[in-house]
């Protein structure tokens, strides 16, 4: 097992994803979400595929550990979502990482639902709630928003 400050994020767009990062992409999300989780839902939603779709992840060696999508929703929107960190690497900053490089250069306001616990840990990107607790396969979320950085550069 690699230190995690010796890890890469990596990030492409669908149509570059090499199909064994996207079987593990989702062979994760699905081990956290769906098995860890026990919440039973459509992961694989359409908008994995979609033009400004952005993949991000973390592998080491030929494992890869974490992951999320970065998408551009219809009003411009840059939403954050699909974070996923293989439950024997949690604590190592890789989700951290993955956030961080996912806002890098996003100009715009970015937008995410926390699970409710994880508010505070989205408050250091920049993110603020922005609207009332809601349940999502049995989840308790918070919508949560990051304004456009007025630096030109990101927040966090």
């Amino acid at each position: 097992m690699a230190d995690p400050a010796d890890l890469t994020v990596r990030s492409c767009a669908f149509a570059d994803l090499e199909p064994r990062v996207l079987h593990d992409l989702l062979r994760l999300r699905c081990d956290v979400f769906v098995v860890e989780q026990d919440c039973p839902y459509p992961d694989i939603d359409g908008r994995d595929a979609e033009p400004g779709a952005r993949h991000f992840w973390v592998a080491d060696g030929e494992a890869l550990v974490a992951c999320l999508r970065r998408l551009a929703d219809p009003d411009g929107v840059t939403r954050i979502g699909r974070i996923a960190t293989r439950a024997d690497r949690r604590g190592q900053g890789l989700a951290a990482a993955l956030v961080a490089a996912a806002l890098d250069g996003v100009d715009g306001p970015a937008v995410l639902d926390a699970q409710s616990q994880m508010v505070g840990w989205y408050a250091r990107f920049g993110f603020a709630p922005d609207g009332p607790e809601f349940v999502e396969d049995g989840i308790p979320h918070v919508p949560m928003r990051r304004p456009a950085p007025t630096d030109g550069g990101t927040a966090g």
